[in-house]
Formats: C-alpha cells, structure tokens, sequence
C-alpha cells in the first residue's frame, strides 16, 4: 500500500489564468522522499497544501494509507489526517522550550511515555542538551531540527516540508539538508519534500517530480529526470541545457557542428534540438573554426566558456580552471559527451540512443 495517492488533483484559484494545479497525479511508496521541485507559481506548494488539507481541492482525489481524505464529497481536516508539517518559517511557539515544542506535537499521546519519546527524538536530531532552551536562543539550523522533531514525534502517515531551508545561509544549507535526510531514512519515513532549488532535489529526492504551469512534467528518479529529461522544460530546468537545433537526415541529424549518426524514428528533414549541457560542449583553438569565444566565467575549481556559433547559436563549455583562452578567439566546437544526449522534436523527447562518436 502507497502512503500517499494522488489522482486527477485540481485547484483553480479565482482571477488565476490557469489552474494552479491541473489533474495532477502521483503515488508515494512508504519510506520513500519525494521532491517536488519547479519554478516559483508552478503548483508545487499548492500540492503540498492540498495533501495537508489546507486548501481544498476542485477535482480529483487523496488518499493516505489506503484511506481518502479528499474527494468529490469527502474532506478530512488537517488535523485528522496525520501528517505533520515542517514550514519555511519553522513555526515554533517561542514561549516553549525545545522540549515542550516536541511535546506539543504529541498532545494526543499516552502521558506515560511522552517524555521519554521527547527525549528520544531529541537525541535523533543532536539536540538533547538543548532541551530547556527558547527557539529565539536557538540558531537557524537548531530551530529547523526542532521543527523536524517536533513534525516527527508522533509518527506521522506522512512529513510534508515547504522550502523548508530557504532561511538558512549556504553552508548551512548543505549541512542540514545532508542531516534532516539522514534523520527522515533513520526514522524510514515517508515525506514530500517541496523546493526550487534543482540541486536540493536531486540530493533530497529519492525521486523528483517535475512542475511547471501547475502541470506535472515527469516524474522519476533523479539520474533518470537529469539524465532521460522527457521534455524540452525538464532539460533546461534540471541542468541548464543549451538547444542546439539540428535536421534528421538519412544518416542522422545533422547540425551546425557536425552529423549525429544516429538515425531517429522521425521522417527526413524533421526539425529537432540536442539538449547540451557545459559538460557536454568541448572546443579547441582554430583560426577557422565556427564559433567565437564570448566570455571566460570563473567558477573556481573549473571555468565555463560562453561561446557564440557562427550562426548566432550560443553553447556553453565547462573547462578546467587551468585552461585559460581569450573572449574573441575563434575556436572548433564539437560534442565531447560520455552519455547519450537528450533529443527533442516539438519540445518532447525522442526515443532512441544517440550518442556522439
């Protein structure tokens, strides 16, 4: 049984253009983290809130093990559901110490035992010493781990956690992130992780689902939506693709930097774009070459090089930080991947392996 269903979800909130989400649907195994991740207003919190039964849906249905909380005339409230929240904003009760904000969460429980479960999930998340101290004596990441404690002490159906380190400062980030994923699989918990950050997502998710436009994208696990992006938005989205358009020929596509010999099930002379990352772009100085370096970009351990195609087309190329070349060289630029490449006809994926040669 999936600790959560979701099937033709729909909210359309009023004056909005479109809907905010749009016959949406998904299943989450138990003990799995599912990342949603898209641009800002792409439904990706509307979906979390729908789940969380702070918003009420439209269309469609929820279910939480096996059991509907939304439907056409069915809406459990939030507090019925047995999911616990974890907000961008934290959320503590600053007039409750750390340990009481945990037991807070566990007003229903059995009184014998509730301090020993308090003690117990403080240990889990490394703030057992802390226990007597106020959110406002607490740091950033502290506060979150509180947060989580508190969402995780009565043993929720399902964790539901908005942008949850957007406050925090990058370092911090990319500590707790590595510690409140550790800390959801010690406690095999199943949890909906909400985000815009593409590199949160591909650490956080054991699989990512793609929004845009309230529409879900695709759907996978994160080597397989960077890898295997099944439309044009999900290659620029989840990796910062360059579209390099090319023409399927007999021998295969042919583009400005040279011939792909792979054919496509496509007919002859059928418009189609390679998705390139900076990784996937290589060049070397020649006076006759077809593109132009424009810019050098430091990055620190490696440079990237916007270079600019005879045509217009602009690729970029990520290069080691000792390899210097001047904006205004004329270079060869050719495809130097290790992978096959993400092909797209009319902004959807084309199957097939191509790979450079």
């Amino acid at each position: 049984m999936n600790a959560l269903e979701i099937s033709q979800l729909s909210k359309h909130f009023p004056g909005g253009a479109l809907p905010a989400v749009d016959a949406i649907s998904l299943s989450l195994p138990g003990g799995e983290i599912l990342a949603l991740v898209g641009p800002s207003g792409c439904g990706k919190t509307t979906t979390l809130r729908l789940v969380a039964g702070l918003e009420r849906p439209d269309g469609g249905e929820i279910c939480l093990n096996g059991q509907p909380v939304a439907a056409k005339k069915l809406f459990v409230p939030p507090e019925k559901r047995g999911v616990g929240m974890v907000f961008q904003e934290h959320a503590l009760f600053p007039h409750l110490s750390v340990a009481a904000n945990v037991a807070f969460g566990l007003q229903n429980a059995p009184r014998n035992g509730r301090q020993d479960k308090v003690r117990a999930m403080l240990a889990l998340v490394g703030l057992e010493k802390l226990a007597e101290r106020y959110p406002h004596e607490l740091s950033g990441g502290e506060r979150q781990r509180v947060a989580l404690a508190r969402a995780l002490a009565p043993e929720p159906v399902l964790v539901l956690m908005d942008e949850p380190f957007s406050s925090l400062d990058a370092d911090l980030r990319l500590e707790m992130r590595e510690q409140v994923r550790a800390i959801l699989k010690t406690m095999r918990a199943t949890a909906v992780f909400v985000t815009h950050d593409q590199e949160e997502a591909l650490y956080m998710g054991d699989r990512l689902a793609v929004f845009q436009r309230g529409r879900l994208e695709q759907i996978g696990a994160p080597e397989q939506i960077f890898h295997a992006p099944q439309t044009r938005f999900v290659a620029e989205f989840m990796g910062n693709s360059d579209f390099l358009p090319g023409q399927t020929c007999r021998e295969g596509i042919q583009t400005e930097i040279g011939l792909l010999p792979q054919p496509l099930d496509l007919p002859e002379s059928a418009p189609v774009e390679i998705a390139l990352r900076a990784d996937d772009v290589d060049f070397e100085p020649e006076g006759q070459g077809n593109a132009v370096i424009v810019e050098r970009l430091f990055r620190g351990a490696y440079n990237v090089y916007r270079l600019q195609l005879d045509s217009g087309q602009r690729l970029h190329a990520m290069q080691p930080h000792i390899r210097l070349s001047e904006a205004g060289t004329r270079a060869r630029v050719f495809i130097n991947a290790g992978h096959s490449l993400a092909v797209f006809h009319h902004g959807l994926a084309v199957s097939g392996e191509i790979r450079p040669k």
